[in-house]
């Protein structure tokens, strides 16, 4: 990462209060999305792009898009935005489909003196 890119991040102010940052980092997927319906939609693209950007935050980023018109994300986080937006509809795979296409190996345990 650039350096000047480094400094832009971290003078980027969070679009709501650090109360409200830190409940939604602390809620369930639930509560999450209770949180996210109180914040108006303007400061929903605005917070969903903000959190995207953070490694730490990003899984909030995308719930956060999920709920937001690609419109506004692309308004607040430019290219960035629309695919954030993309990547917010794109469908999970899920850990019963992933075992199910690949063999997990058998695992062998030592039967004589290590050497």
């Amino acid at each position: 990462m650039l350096p000047e890119h480094r400094i832009l991040l971290e003078d980027e102010p969070c679009p709501v209060s650090d109360k409200t940052l830190g409940e939604m980092y602390r809620t369930s997927a639930h509560g999450l999305h209770e949180l996210i319906e109180t914040i108006p939609l303007t400061t929903r693209a605005l917070l969903a792009v903000y959190c995207y950007r953070r490694a730490h935050l990003a899984s909030i980023g995308l719930a956060i898009a999920a709920t937001c018109e690609k419109e506004d994300l692309g308004a607040f986080g430019g290219n960035a935005g629309a695919i954030l937006f993309e990547r917010s509809r794109e469908v999970p795979v899920s850990s019963s489909a992933s075992t199910h296409t690949s063999e997990r190996k058998k695992i062998t345990l030592a039967s004589g003196p290590l050497r």
